[in-house]
């Protein structure tokens, strides 16, 4: 269903209400509970197993450190209170891949609690989205339907997983995008997370609701429907969307919204009934007997605190206040660890003053990004990594833009030879001749020839017809390869075309 179809909560007396539970596979090199690897992915069918995420018995699971710390950070990075108590439970359901039958995880005592993320919207302000909880558990392991039949590889089974959920306070599905971007955004700042959906280590699943206008004055909510393991930002924003309208019709015509998990079908762009909605009490959630409770010392809690980089809203703000880079930039520049080491880099050779952070801004979110998104698969900034151009580079590029030894358009051309090489902008001007052409004579001598070959336009224009001098303008830079400079090729234009 297109986006631009989907009725406004405002225009039909409904609010949308959505929470978001996002799971995110923590960076770990082993397990949550064993030592397993965690480079499944290309890896043969179970062979990252052992006894303990096999589930075989007297088997017993021991907690993964450096997992406790990623959440832990990822909890202070979310501004969350951190527990000084942890337990993990047992979370009963039998599902194929899931080998002990049950899922260790956390229930009443989460590892973070209670916290929030800023967001933007689009009209330019600010929004808080509150954090209920993020706590730590298992990943499960994974179905491969075939041919009529079911492969079951327990790979994945026992990977490090944050489940971070948020409380109701998303009402558009532009809000869901705008907290998931900004979210994904931290997580990978914070190195704690590939946040990579296409390969399963970010899974988002919003419960999604409506309710009328006179249900919220009292406090009230709708029945909530929850789409299950989404894979990418645009199907949970299409998602929200349909459901958004699917509950409304149902409830225009007089009917009740069952409590359901949903599934997304991405060629039909619509939800799919999958099975009735679990509750807390369906899970039967103990705590785990064969884990003592985490207790968390306030000095580690500090310890990892001081770990923390700067944040990309931190970022992102300090572009727009030190810099005078705009907001739109700024947020894309700040959105990956990558992309604004090499702005950073760059204003670094290019300098601060005169408005130049915001011209590399324009530059690299414009021209450098069109070559990154052609190159690559998909359009993922992380790639800047691997361009051959330096930030030095790219600074002395401008810098001859800025000098008028060659002009924007002839730079944009250059870029595009960097980007394939790796050379040096100076040593690309030079090889090719490219430096701009401002010696009066030579511009003279081009218009003179325009003017012979277009005898017509020139009588046209004389006549009135202003419009005309856009294309000797043109003709004007062709002649000249592109070379000359556009101000003085304008002002001597204007000098002659006049007659």
């Amino acid at each position: 269903m297109s986006m631009t179809t989907v009725a406004r909560p405002e225009e039909t007396a409904f609010e949308l209400v959505v929470g978001m539970e996002v799971h995110a596979q923590v960076l770990t090199q082993s397990k949550m509970f064993c030592r397993c690897a965690t480079d499944y992915q290309g890896a043969p069918p179970n062979t990252r197993t052992c006894p303990v995420c096999l589930a075989l018995p007297g088997a017993l699971p021991v907690i993964n450190r450096a997992a406790v710390e990623a959440t832990i950070r990822t909890g202070l990075a979310l501004n969350c209170r951190i527990n000084e108590t942890a337990v993990f439970a047992r979370k009963n359901y039998t599902y194929p891949d899931l080998p002990k039958g049950y899922q260790i995880s956390q229930y009443e005592l989460p590892l973070c609690a209670d916290g929030y993320l800023e967001i933007d919207l689009e009209d330019g302000s600010t929004k808080r989205v509150r954090i209920r909880r993020v706590h730590l558990e298992e990943d499960t392991g994974r179905s491969v339907h075939e041919g009529g039949y079911s492969y079951i590889d327990l790979n994945r089974a026992g990977v490090p997983l944050m489940e971070i959920v948020t409380e109701a306070d998303i009402h558009s599905p532009e809000e869901a995008y705008a907290y998931l971007t900004r979210l994904r955004a931290t997580l990978r700042a914070l190195g704690v997370s590939s946040g990579d959906m296409e390969k399963g280590a970010l899974r988002c699943e919003p419960n999604i609701s409506v309710r009328t206008l006179e249900q919220k004055a009292r406090g009230e909510y709708g029945v909530k429907v929850e789409v299950k393991n989404l894979n990418s930002f645009r199907s949970v924003r299409n998602a929200i969307a349909y459901e958004m309208e699917r509950q409304i019709a149902i409830l225009r015509a007089g009917g009740v919204v069952e409590q359901v998990n949903m599934g997304w079908d991405e060629e039909r762009q619509c939800t799919v009934l999958q099975r009735g909605k679990e509750d807390a009490h369906d899970y039967r959630y103990f705590p785990e007997p064969d884990l003592p409770p985490l207790r968390i010392p306030r000095e580690e809690v500090e310890r990892l605190a001081a770990t923390l980089p700067e944040l990309p809203a931190a970022k992102r703000n300090r572009y727009e206040q030190a810099w005078g880079v705009r907001r739109t930039e700024a947020n894309i520049l700040s959105s990956e660890a990558a992309v604004a080491r090499f702005f950073e880099e760059a204003v670094a050779a290019y300098g601060e003053g005169d408005g130049k952070p915001q011209r590399l801004a324009t530059w690299m979110t414009g021209e450098l990004f069109r070559l990154l998104y052609a190159d690559g698969e998909g359009q993922d900034l992380r790639q800047i990594a691997a361009v051959k151009i330096q930030p030095a580079q790219f600074a002395a590029l401008l810098k001859l833009v800025d000098d008028k030894v060659i002009n924007p358009n002839t730079g944009k051309k250059v870029l595009e030879t960097m980007y394939a090489t790796g050379e040096d902008p100076q040593a690309i001007v030079e090889r090719e001749g490219l430096a701009m052409v401002s010696d009066a004579s030579v511009i003279d001598e081009a218009i003179a020839a325009i003017f012979a070959a277009n005898p017509t336009e020139l009588a046209r224009y004389r006549a009135g017809e202003e419009k005309l001098f856009g294309f000797f303008m043109g003709q004007v830079m062709r002649a000249t390869k592109g070379k000359a400079d556009p101000a003085a090729a304008k002002e001597r234009l204007l000098q002659l075309i006049r007659g």
